[in-house]
């Protein structure tokens, strides 16, 4: 992060402030784990810091401290709006374009005049904040948020409870410590987290190990719907909204299942598609093994993007229409 950043927004937190943080739309283990790690700390410095999430976050994420205050945005449009244009601070955690919100709030973010701190390591950043921290080599943002606090020279105020929060996100937007941005330094700080008082052994049984049967029946009915093109090193499934309301869908039911698909020996891209008929879209997260590029992938062909080796997109198309334009397009690919 620049010197003059850091400078400016130690300036800028020197006297009390009201702050807006956000995360983007569907939030998962690191927007919410960062987001609330720094929530947690511009609290304990006199500010009056209030997390706003696009929608609702997970229910295996409720637990995490502080997640009781999150206001959500679609459920409560008028009052959040109405934080957002009187905060004199905003800060955009794991994300870096505005549309990551959602379009109405989308809108929202675009006409509030404070200035924007960015936070994110995602690539290609839109040019819209006034402070940014965006660096694509970090695994997740709560690692981000930790290197941030040691900026304004405040690493002395990560508690237990901050580290908890950064823990968590770390935790999950590696995959349990196994995708490519994972350091030494992401271990020596997860050891310092340790040293804190986090509770290592709990935290994974709460966001892992915490299923209902339901979910785990969607689970057996995705790993019965995918396909495996096995000459194009290539799996992929799909779940239809029929199919996820007669296993009693919850929110983050579906996190993680498109792992499996890299599960497979011999695969090295993977896919999952899911159908949200209240939207009208099917939702598509892609992931692959080396060096296959699902983030450029996602932009070229599905309006999304995120890392090279995890991303996500969406289509408009039927679900057999989407299908068939992946299966195509996989066919043409050198994997």
């Amino acid at each position: 992060m620049k010197i003059q950043d850091i400078q400016a927004i130690q300036l800028w937190l020197s006297a009390p402030k009201k702050i807006a943080i956000i995360p983007h739309r569907g939030p998962d283990g690191d927007a919410m784990g960062s987001t609330l790690a720094l929530y947690h700390f511009l609290l304990k410095n006199n500010h009056q810091p209030t997390v706003i999430a696009p929608n609702d976050f997970p229910d295996f994420l409720a637990w995490l401290p502080g997640s009781e205050t999150v206001k959500i945005f679609e459920k409560d449009t008028e009052n959040c709006t109405k934080i957002l244009e009187e905060a004199e601070l905003i800060f955009t955690l794991d994300f870096n374009a505005f549309h990551r919100t959602g379009e109405i709030m989308e809108q929202t973010l675009a006409k509030l005049t404070a200035p924007f701190v960015m936070i994110d390591h995602h690539q290609k950043p839109d040019d819209y904040a006034t402070y940014m921290y965006s660096d694509t080599s970090f695994g997740s943002t709560c690692e981000m948020v930790y290197n941030f606090i040691s900026f304004l020279n405040k690493k002395g105020d990560i508690d237990k409870t901050i580290a908890t929060c950064i823990y968590t996100g770390i935790l999950t937007d590696s995959g349990s410590f196994r995708f490519p941005g994972t350091t030494g330094d992401t271990h020596r700080i997860i050891a310092e987290l340790i040293d804190l008082g986090v509770e290592n052994t709990q935290i994974p049984v709460l966001l892992f190990d915490n299923s209902s049967y339901s979910r785990l029946q969607l689970l057996g009915r995705a790993l019965q719907n995918m396909k495996v093109l096995e000459k194009h090193k290539t799996s992929y499934t799909s779940l239809t909204q029929d199919e996820l309301d007669s296993f009693d869908y919850v929110k983050g039911d579906t996190e993680g299942i498109v792992n499996y698909g890299l599960s497979i020996k011999g695969i090295v891209f993977t896919a999952i598609f899911i159908e949200n008929k209240e939207e009208k879209i099917i939702k598509i997260s892609f992931r692959s093994q080396g060096g296959f590029d699902v983030n450029q992938f996602a932009r070229d062909h599905f309006n999304g993007g995120g890392h090279s080796n995890a991303a996500g997109g969406k289509s408009l198309l039927s679900m057999e229409e989407t299908l068939n334009k992946f299966e195509d397009l996989v066919t043409k690919l050198t994997i």
